[in-house]
């Protein structure tokens, strides 16, 4: 009956597409999930008979209609998607599938990683668990049995990350702390890793040990990265606590498992629940360590991401250890940028309206260029704060070679198109002092961020051929290197002060006010470039005049006069940038 059976796309993103799959697999008892692609094949009549679906390398939602299960075609359909993924580029690929189906998969080489009583994960391919298990008794060496583990996602590392491991540790000859392998968190796989690494590297009994698609991932747990506690989530919790237990615990020779109390998040707490009953039954202890607690709180990752969200990093920074700043110092550096794009409207500069007075800029691209400049702020904060440690001065040529690098993946990012130069420099300048700054005091302070940048910037030279460098040397105006050799002047007696009276008196249009003050005050280079010294001190006047009597239309009309007149004030957008970065870094 269905011997000329065709397999076609079928793209969700047609809803009438997504009901009819939707419909289909609830006949077999199936949700739709997540997937970059779905398959099926109809018959005459146009309904789906069989159908599944790829999400990176892993086949999900596969379903076969009664009438065509003794046809072969769930073979064809697998093997269409095999195909599908290793034309995708994926070497290995996985299947979340019932119980029952685990013959039609082992037939065609799929091998069974985790159980659970209502599905079971498989693999098949040449990178699989094979490798990661390698790679661990490879980190394990000539360790004996008997070691302890932790599995942590730590997003970002903080004091109860460390007081766990701390007293983990302190109970275990050896103990692996496992970084979970995903950048769906506001911390990247890249950051947390490192965060952990930096976080432990006093303990020597600690081996941080990198983590993959088989511990607390997309793969084995997505409702983790949810956060809700659905009727799919002990399945899950179950088949990434068997996985644990019969491929990474053996490969590291553990028998100890830790994990901190969790008294807020819910599916967390199941996760612990479920691993109390589940490890056990392969031979592993779970031992549960209280949570930390702090001002008659649990330190908690989501609590310091929330004051890191409220643009506090003092809030942020009491909440985890020294090694962890610099990752929250970057991150407010790019808020920052952020922040000073979603400003709307602004005159003549790109926000969420329009591209103001560029031709070659967007807010896509903004947004690219800020995403790209992030590892690099971050490893200026992380040399700061090495540097703070010995009280040395940071070595200006290293502080360049950073800047040159981002410098140069901004404009591979952007296709040429200068974003941030000016606002690199002077964030950048501002991340390094911090992250000095943190690794001395508990608390910045505006001095020694200001004397630490006026030190770093007295050993940089002008950068001669450059827009600004014209403009100071043609006008006799302070360009962005003097203004970082005077620390700032403006900025921590003026603009910091006035934006903070704003946030008092009307917070919904602040920053709209710190960039008119900013306006008003700066000798802007970029608007001298393009319009000359003379209209750029029209530019200075008509900005108090609107800072003065403050109105968004009045922004709006400033906005449509200036992208008629060729003029963006992106020195003044910059100012406006580290403005609000030093006042989240104070605040």
């Amino acid at each position: 009956m269905y011997d000329n059976f065709e397999i076609c796309d079928m793209p969700l993103s047609l809803k009438s597409n997504r009901t009819r799959v939707e419909r289909f697999l609830a006949e077999s008892g199936l949700r739709l999930e997540d997937v970059d692609y779905y398959a099926a094949v109809t018959d005459e009549d146009g309904c789906i008979i069989a159908g599944g679906g790829l999400q990176g390398n892993v086949i999900k939602c596969i379903a076969v209609g009664e009438a065509a299960r003794d046809t072969g075609m769930s073979n064809k359909l697998i093997s269409h998607l095999i195909g599908m993924a290793t034309q995708y580029g994926h070497q290995t690929i996985k299947v979340y599938t019932k119980p029952e189906n685990r013959n039609v998969f082992e037939s065609m080489g799929f091998k069974v990683l985790a159980g659970a009583p209502h599905a079971i994960l498989m693999e098949n391919g040449v990178k699989g668990i094979s490798n990661y298990t390698d790679y661990l008794r490879l980190t394990r060496g000539n360790r004996p049995e008997g070691a302890a583990a932790i599995v942590m996602n730590a997003n970002p590392f903080t004091l109860g990350h460390r007081y766990l491991v701390q007293h983990a540790a302190h109970e275990a000859t050896t103990l692996y702390v496992i970084a979970v392998r995903e950048d769906r968190s506001s911390f990247s796989y890249a950051e947390r890793l490192a965060m952990i690494q930096a976080g432990c590297k006093d303990l020597d009994n600690v081996v941080v040990v990198e983590g993959s698609d088989y511990a607390i991932s997309d793969l084995t747990f997505p409702t983790y990265f949810l956060k809700q506690v659905t009727d799919a989530t002990d399945t899950h919790i179950t088949l990434d606590l068997d996985l644990f237990a019969r491929h990474i615990a053996p490969a590291l020779g553990v028998t100890t498992r830790y994990v901190g109390s969790e008294p807020i998040d819910a599916l967390t707490a199941r996760y612990n629940e479920l691993m109390q009953e589940i490890l056990p039954q392969h031979g592993i202890t779970v031992k549960a360590i209280e949570r930390l607690v702090l001002d008659g709180q649990p330190v908690s990752a989501s609590r310091m991401r929330q004051a890191l969200a409220d643009g506090s990093y003092v809030q942020a920074a009491a909440l985890v250890p020294q090694t962890t700043d610099p990752y929250l110092i970057a991150h407010l550096a790019c808020d920052s940028l952020r922040a000073e794009l979603n400003t709307t409207p602004k005159p003549g500069l790109v926000d969420l309206d329009d591209n103001g007075a560029h031709q070659d800029m967007n807010p896509e691209l903004m947004n690219r260029s800020i995403d790209t400049l992030l590892p690099y702020f971050t490893q200026l904060a992380v040399y700061g704060n090495e540097c703070g440690e010995t009280y040395e001065v940071p070595d200006t040529q290293v502080v360049r070679h950073i800047g040159l690098e981002a410098e140069k993946a901004m404009l591979t990012a952007t296709g040429g198109v200068n974003t941030h130069r000016g606002a690199l420099f002077a964030i950048g300048l501002f991340s390094l002092a911090a992250g000095w700054c943190s690794a001395r005091d508990d608390v910045i302070g505006s001095k020694q961020l200001r004397e630490l940048v006026m030190q770093v910037a007295e050993q940089f030279s002008p950068t001669a051929g450059t827009h600004g460098n014209d403009a100071v040397n043609a006008h006799r105006v302070t360009g962005a290197l003097d203004l970082a050799k005077g620390g700032y002047q403006q900025l921590f007696n003026q603009w910091l002060p006035a934006y903070r009276s704003y946030l008092a008196d009307d917070a919904e249009n602040a920053r709209h006010r710190l960039l008119l003050l900013i306006m008003s005050q700066l000798d802007d280079t970029n608007v001298i470039h393009r319009v000359g010294y003379e209209q750029a001190q029209q530019v200075k006047q008509e900005a108090k005049s609107m800072l003065d009597d403050y109105s968004t239309a009045g922004m709006q009309q400033m906005n449509r006069d200036y992208i008629a007149r060729n003029i963006s004030p992106g020195g003044s957008a910059d100012m406006m940038a580290l403005t609000l970065f030093i006042h989240s870094i104070l605040n």
